[in-house]
């Protein structure tokens, strides 16, 4: 059973979602915030396996929240539902610990399905949120200096298993692309999030994508 909280200040937005989501037999909605500081809240008190996380909210928005989600110890995966895709979105949720960026305009199958998704790990983007990806990297992100310089204290191997989560990767796809076991690829991504002080794989997908080892690819884990 998926356990999920819902983040929304719109309450009709959080009935439409424990609807379709209570809807599916390994889904259950266990909490429901309507803003920021009560998602935090929602989280220590249930410890959920998925947050969905609205953006524009009073009080606590919806990066503040995430950020402060992912702080915790052992947090869930946070995937924004918003009605807002530009690129400064879609960058700021990600950079802030998102493991996805969804819109509201997605189907309710596909919703339910892209649940299942990132509860199990993956990242998880709209079509909208990867063109916004790939654009930005397109417009120069590729060179950001920073960001480089945040990879050199990586090893080649390192560098390997990074640009396949820019890719949008599992850890089974890299096990069989770099001739590994899943374990070794597991600690390698663990031990890596550290170097590059990325709280997660999204965020280090993101890093990739910056400092110019993809090219052309979107951290895209859909259905199917």
């Amino acid at each position: 059973m998926i356990r999920l909280v819902v983040v929304d200040d719109e309450p009709m937005v959080c009935a439409h979602l424990r609807v379709i989501l209570g809807a599916a037999d390994d889904v259950e909605v266990v909490a429901e915030a309507q803003d920021g500081a009560e998602a935090v809240e929602a989280v220590v008190r249930h410890r959920p396996d998925l947050v969905l996380m609205d953006l524009r909210m009073p009080g606590v928005d919806g990066l503040a929240a995430t950020e402060r989600i992912c702080a915790l110890p052992d947090p869930p995966p946070v995937v924004v539902l918003t009605t807002f895709d530009t690129d400064a979105h879609v960058l700021a949720a990600l950079r802030a610990g998102a493991a996805g960026f969804l819109l509201k305009t997605t189907a309710p199958h596909d919703l339910v399905e892209l649940v299942r998704v990132a509860a199990a790990g993956h990242t998880v983007l709209s079509p909208a949120a990867t063109a916004r990806l790939v654009a930005a990297s397109s417009a120069g992100r590729r060179r950001d200096e920073g960001a480089r310089a945040r990879l050199r204290a990586l090893s080649e191997r390192d560098l390997e298993v990074l640009t396949c989560l820019g890719r949008g990767l599992s850890n089974a796809d890299i096990a069989r692309e770099l001739f590994l076991s899943e374990a070794t690829v597991k600690s390698y991504v663990s031990r890596m999030l550290v170097k590059i002080d990325c709280r997660n794989r999204t965020q280090a997908g993101v890093l990739a994508h910056e400092a110019g080892l993809v090219d052309g690819a979107g951290l895209v884990d859909g259905p199917g």
